[in-house]
């Protein structure tokens, strides 16, 4: 973990492109936060592109936000071709376990494209692991630590990384789990906190080779910006100005004073 500062230095220098198929009610604040970051994000979908695109870039993200066939299918191409590839992949199954479509395709696409990193809260994930969840809508009414054996089963499963998100996010891999303590009650009231976390998961994997030091960086990261953003927010909406804002300007200074995570062995 002593190697985030030296990450985001890497994200800010090389801007690895970040190829996205999102949901169209985040794809523009997604967009800002990759740039904020320093990363290049593209939103291509069409189906006629997708696996042309994503050759170019140092991570896929797929965000099942707004599902239709069309998007599934684009995943799907996207996701095999990244694979091929060795190009890493994030899987964020927003609302999965609300309906079948989203959790049949979360499901599919952990099976069919090997993602590196699931990032979900902790209703998708206890869904995607088997468990029974309490939904609403695309937002979670479990908590973290009841999603952690559903993560693991998970990690075991599919040979990945979990990322849960919540008022601790928690990071698991068949080895460690990490928690972490920063972020802001200030994030829920933002639509697209997950989506920028998800996406910005992608930007580390682009240039850290750990999956799980990766996932647990970008929320450490997230994380930060989320605190300082609120200390200078009135509300919802000048805090998406200042996230950006923060994601822009933060500094090695900001992570060695406001960082806050432990990680253990995975038992």
């Amino acid at each position: 973990m002593s190697t985030i500062w030296h990450n985001l230095s890497k994200i800010r220098s090389n801007a690895p492109l970040v190829h996205n198929i999102t949901n169209y009610v985040v794809m523009n604040s997604t967009a800002n936060a990759l740039l904020a970051v320093g990363a290049s994000p593209v939103m291509a979908h069409a189906l006629e592109e997708v696996e042309i695109m994503v050759c170019y870039a140092g991570a896929l993200v797929l965000n099942i936000g707004t599902l239709s066939p069309a998007w599934v299918e684009a995943m799907l191409l996207a996701g095999k071709a990244a694979k091929a590839r060795s190009i890493p992949i994030v899987l964020d199954p927003v609302g999965a376990g609300a309906t079948p479509l989203r959790t049949d395709t979360a499901l599919r696409l952990l099976g069919e494209v090997s993602p590196s990193v699931v990032r979900g809260n902790a209703s998708e994930i206890r869904a995607l692991g088997g468990s029974l969840a309490a939904t609403k809508g695309v937002d979670s009414t479990d908590s973290v630590d009841s999603a952690i054996e559903a993560a693991k089963a998970l990690v075991e499963r599919y040979s990945l990384v979990v990322s849960i998100s919540g008022p601790t996010d928690v990071v698991v891999s068949k080895t460690h789990v990490a928690r972490i303590h920063n972020g802001s009650p200030m994030m829920t009231r933002v639509t697209g906190m997950g989506c920028a976390a998800s996406a910005l998961t992608g930007a580390y994997l682009a240039v850290e080779p750990s999956p799980f030091e990766a996932a647990t960086q970008a929320m450490v990261v997230t994380g930060i910006a989320g605190e300082l953003a609120a200390a200078q927010s009135t509300g919802p909406g000048t805090f998406q100005v200042q996230f950006l804002d923060a994601l822009a300007n933060i500094s090695q200074g900001n992570i060695e004073s406001l960082g806050r995570w432990e990680i253990v062995a995975n038992t």
